[in-house]
């Protein structure tokens, strides 16, 4: 495991690919209304 397996984050960010485990960025609106909802 480390930067070879594309399973991990660091291995993710090492083949500069996305997934799962390393998301793209949110943008904050996007976050802010995700976030900001009705409580139950």
């Amino acid at each position: 495991m480390g930067k070879g397996d594309l399973r991990t984050r660091r291995g993710k960010i090492y083949n500069g690919s996305y997934g799962k485990k390393r998301p793209h960025r949110v943008k904050k609106k996007a976050a802010a209304a995700r976030t900001a909802g009705p409580r139950k």
